[in-house]
């Protein structure tokens, strides 16, 4: 999916001359937990509103407090997975975005690529999700894929939740007209099945299953 349509300008950035006072006015209004400070088109790095509000001399400028700066950044052709990355290792909601020449050019709003990423067919079509574990030894994208189609399903999205050196753990999105026959397919090729689902029938028989053993020792 195209994000540089998402590279915001709408506020533009601090300079190393914007004052402190500036800069707590400007988080005042905003909803941004920091925010770049550029010099020449390059960007210098992002200054906290944390760090900002701690500031006691508002007449002073940024450039008076550049050990606070941090850096990070992301170039206007990464993919939409990279960019929802660099979010959540960097636990913020804006990324300053660079071009080939890596020059400042705006920046992505942790809002608007969740938007984004929301309108994904994984997340916004209908279908069932499908939480799976299986020993990582014998799992694969393509017998997943197997499964679901030779039982007329439609795979939506698989995403990798967990993963160690002996298990894997695997949301999956489908559509289907039986969903407890995919459900009952994957039992049958050694995938635990961990999430619950009205139309999973094995459980019901279970169930059913404890209940006339519960009655039968209560006799």
């Amino acid at each position: 999916m195209e994000t540089t349509p998402y590279i915001l300008n709408e506020y533009k950035g601090f300079t190393l001359q914007t004052t402190v006072l500036e800069a707590k006015s400007f988080f005042n209004e905003t909803n941004f937990c920091s925010f770049p400070i550029v010099k020449n088109n390059k960007l210098v790095g992002l200054i906290s509103e944390n760090d900002i509000q701690g500031i006691d001399e508002n007449d002073k400028t940024l450039e008076n407090f550049q050990a606070l700066f941090v850096l990070f950044s992301i170039k206007e052709y990464e993919n939409l997975l990279e960019i929802i990355k660099v979010f959540a290792s960097n636990e913020t909601n804006i990324i300053p975005v660079l071009n080939t020449s890596n020059e400042y050019i705006g920046y992505y709003d942790l809002i608007e690529i969740l938007h984004i990423y929301n309108r994904t067919p994984f997340l916004n079509n209908d279908g069932v999700a499908l939480i799976l574990k299986k020993e990582i030894k014998d799992y694969s994208f393509s017998e997943i894929s197997q499964i679901v189609e030779s039982n007329n399903g439609n795979l939506l999205g698989v995403f990798i939740s967990e993963l160690n050196p002996t298990n894997v753990k695997i949301i999956l999105k489908f559509s289907s007209q039986d969903v407890n026959k995919i459900i009952q397919s994957f039992r049958r090729y050694n995938y635990k099945v961990l999430s619950n689902h009205k139309e999973d029938f094995y459980l019901e028989e279970l169930k059913d299953r404890t209940d006339y053993l519960q009655k039968y020792l209560n006799i």
